[in-house]
């Protein structure tokens, strides 16, 4: 009996069939192109990511998601502003070490309160990858050294725009004291008689003498206060005189913190306020201290142990007699004090290393440190003075100067973005 070609081909074709429905039936797109920045490209999965992060970040704050394709359209056009500044970088040199990243990455976790370990599980918990969160770290470290050199590095602030800021109304008001403060109302409704205003008035009194004699502020105003922060305290946080009604901004700048004031009839009824801070004002006395010192560093030619030893001898010839300056200006290695006898001036403690600070402020006027180590390498200090010197103007000049340059940072930076994306080839496919 003959077989037909086709009877022989059927299970060929059927299984070649079957093989092909099972290959379409495998294959999935793994990602796509959402747009073309110049050159390079958005992926999805890029986009995606960062839909997740945007939409986890609303959720905790209690937000409303706005409609998912505005929402889609709003976090693609981030992404390819950050693709067009991280080309820039990348034509520009700029490089983030591990070194950098794994610093940044430490910071982060502890700015937050947890170890590098506890952070890495944090992110487990939302769903994020440690990798990931690293790879935008050192973007958004890539992208903050773009805009320093594109935009920061061309903003002056002249010595004219910082005195016509301080004597500019919003000047004094950005620049005045602040207050942290606590109140107490006790209320006096709109129709009320003089019988009840005589009332509300004594138990406003009856509260401010308790007050003097030490009661809790915080516990009169949860028992006793009408105010609708009365559940917190009384706490208001912080204001400045300038935003306080008559007589309270006169009254306030006079008070100690820790003291509250007399009672106060307001339209809405008796307030006593409480002064918790105060901060920034016309008043600012900084600590500094004249130290001198002699640095060696271990290198290639002189190990940890031979510049621990040498500092040694250094501190037992100064301690018999030898003058400090002549020894630093001979061995001291730190080059920006040596010729000066190892001077260092008066110096704000705050703009130095933690281990040279501390022997420092543990070292009394006059006498000399033992050997100690710093990052630098290994020290000896003598404290030639101390002073507290008021540094009123130098703080209001510096802070105007700060609040100009940050003000015209912010202008810069958004003219800039746009000009860089109008310059750029952006083809979109959502």
């Amino acid at each position: 009996m003959k077989t037909k070609l086709s009877d022989c081909l059927r299970p060929l074709l059927l299984g070649a069939a079957l093989l092909a429905a099972t290959a379409q039936a495998q294959v999935r797109p793994l990602d796509r192109v959402v747009a073309i920045v110049d050159n390079d490209v958005v992926m999805q999965s890029q986009l995606d990511a960062r839909l997740r992060e945007v939409q986890q970040t609303i959720d905790k704050r209690g937000g409303t998601l706005p409609p998912e394709h505005v929402l889609s359209q709003q976090v693609l056009e981030r992404l390819i502003i950050e693709n067009i500044q991280l080309q820039i970088g990348e034509r520009s040199g700029i490089r983030i070490t591990d070194e950098e990243l794994n610093q940044a990455m430490g910071t982060i976790a502890q700015r937050n309160g947890m170890s590098l370990e506890q952070f890495r599980q944090a992110l487990a918990r939302d769903g994020l990858s440690y990798d990931d969160a690293r790879d935008q770290v050192r973007r958004e470290m890539i992208i903050s050294r773009v805009r320093q050199r594109r935009v920061a590095e061309r903003i002056q602030v002249t010595d004219q725009e910082v005195q016509n800021f301080l004597a500019s109304d919003l000047g004094k008001m950005q620049l005045s004291e602040e207050f942290r403060l606590a109140n107490i109302l006790i209320p006096v409704s709109e129709g009320a008689s003089s019988s009840e205003i005589q009332a509300a008035d004594r138990q406003a009194q009856e509260l401010y003498q308790q007050l003097q004699q030490g009661a809790d502020f915080a516990q009169l105003a949860v028992a006793r206060s009408a105010s609708e922060n009365a559940l917190e305290g009384g706490e208001m946080g912080w204001r400045k005189a300038g935003q306080l009604p008559p007589p309270f901004d006169s009254m306030v700048s006079a008070l100690n913190p820790g003291e509250v004031t007399e009672p106060v009839r307001t339209p809405g009824g008796f307030i006593i306020l409480k002064l918790t801070e105060k901060r920034g004002g016309d008043t600012q006395v900084r600590d500094e201290v004249h130290v001198r010192h002699i640095l060696i560093k271990p290198s290639e030619i002189r190990s940890e142990a031979e510049t621990r030893r040498l500092v040694e001898r250094l501190y037992q010839r100064i301690l018999a007699g030898e003058d400090f300056a002549e020894l630093a200006k001979n061995f001291s290695e730190d080059p920006g004090s040596a010729l000066n006898g190892g001077d260092l001036n008066w110096i704000d403690p705050n703009a130095l290393v933690p281990e040279f600070r501390k022997v420092m402020n543990d070292t009394p006027s006059g006498e000399l440190s033992k050997p100690f180590k710093s990052p630098y390498g290994w020290h000896v200090l003598q404290v030639l003075g101390r002073r507290a010197t008021d540094t009123s103007e130098q703080f209001r000049e510096q802070q105007a100067a700060n609040l100009l340059r940050n003000r015209k940072y912010d202008e810069e930076l958004q003219a800039w973005l746009r000009q860089i994306r109008d310059e750029a080839y952006v083809e979109t496919k959502l």
